[in-house]
């Protein structure tokens, strides 16, 4: 399955509230999207998550569904993590 990397710049520090991600997993479960991880600026003000999904579509989808801000989603073809 295709890897996107989402990239989002919120107004305010983002502060996740644990609801709101639940309500983002359940989603995504019907949708049969993957959250894989999310990097976080200092400021709290821009993340980048990665995802597995069909589409860049679908993530569009949620942004719009949810209010989430999105700025870009990009296709990752090569992902290299070097294993701790």
């Amino acid at each position: 399955m295709p890897v996107y990397v989402v990239e989002r710049t919120f107004a305010e520090s983002f502060d996740p509230e644990r609801g709101s991600l639940m309500e983002a997993e359940e989603y995504f479960e019907e949708r049969d999207v993957r959250w894989l991880t999310t990097f976080l600026s200092a400021d709290k003000k821009k993340s980048y998550c990665l995802y597995e999904a069909e589409s860049a579509d679908l993530l569009i989808q949620h942004a719009k569904d949810t209010g989430f801000p999105l700025d870009s989603v990009m296709e990752v073809t090569e992902l290299d993590i070097p294993r701790l």
